[in-house]
């Protein structure tokens, strides 16, 4: 890709009069040398397996492999049709976020977006719009090559890695991203894009990577549900022409700064936080045996 900032991407594609996506979308055709057909169909296919676990894990909910989770997105989803939900389409979201993360703990099939441990966010949040809005796969598509320009330059000037940057890194990139694919979604400008990222990501600074027993379970799964409201939020916040003072690659740049200097026992190694909690050990130790 040949950009080095969002801003620079931005300014790009309001030069040219196209949206983000299209944008990151004929770079990537330029970058493979491809034919553009096969750039949009292998999108296509990640699309197709986000919807396919998003069905899968509201419909066949089951146990993870160290048991701690399992069917929280099915038991969200039934409270949700009873219509006492308190935040009604956020919920919505976010129960397909939480099955998705679930399917991914019992080992199922889905898209690491941008890995494993945050891949409920962008497919909970996508397929809750596109049918709340009726909108076309192809419109969903273009939005996800969005999503992935953004997700492409946080790795560039900070990381993806929760080993790295602690769960900031992980679950605060995926809801940086899904804002950025709803705020195109809904017609939003390439800067309105930016906007949404950075006060999405703002909202994750400093959240360490903690999962007990080591396991992709606790609390992962709930930080996904929850990523999935923050990036929805974002998105109106942005497109109601609310401007994140701090710019987005300026606040990526602040999550690579605070991912470095957040202690080891806070980054993915299940030695602090949660994961040394006295029920977070005594999980470890059941599962584990550890101790």
């Amino acid at each position: 890709m040949e950009w080095s900032s969002l801003a620079e991407m931005a300014a790009c594609a309001e030069e040219q009069g196209i949206s983000l996506g299209r944008l990151v979308f004929l770079g990537e055709v330029q970058d493979t040398e491809g034919q553009e057909r096969s750039v949009y169909e292998r999108m296509s296919k990640s699309w197709q397996v986000m919807k396919e676990a998003v069905q899968e894990g509201l419909n066949n909910p089951s146990k993870s492999r160290g048991g701690m989770i399992g069917g929280e997105g099915h038991k969200l989803a039934a409270y949700l049709k009873k219509g006492r939900s308190l935040s009604g389409d956020v919920l919505d979201a976010v129960s397909r976020a939480l099955a998705v993360a679930e399917l991914n703990a019992a080992m199922g099939k889905i898209v690491a977006a941008p890995t494993a441990g945050s891949c409920g966010i962008i497919p909970g949040v996508l397929t809750m719009l596109q049918e709340k809005l009726n909108l076309s796969d192809e419109a969903v598509i273009y939005a996800l090559f969005a999503a992935s320009g953004i997700g492409l330059i946080i790795a560039q000037r900070a990381s993806l890695s929760g080993a790295q940057g602690g769960c900031q890194a992980e679950c605060g990139s995926a809801a940086a991203m899904a804002a950025a694919a709803v705020v195109e979604l809904a017609g939003g400008t390439p800067f309105q894009v930016l906007d949404a990222v950075a006060i999405s990501m703002k909202n994750n600074l400093g959240l360490v990577c903690d999962p007990v027993a080591g396991l992709v379970e606790v609390p992962c799964a709930k930080r996904n549900a929850l990523g999935a409201a923050n990036a929805l939020v974002a998105a109106d916040m942005a497109l109601a022409g609310i401007v994140s003072v701090i710019p987005a690659d300026e606040v990526i740049g602040a999550m690579g700064e605070i991912g470095r200097t957040m202690p080891e026992a806070l980054r993915e190694t299940a030695q602090g936080g949660l994961a040394r909690t006295p029920t977070g050990l005594k999980l470890a130790k059941k599962f584990l045996s550890l101790e």
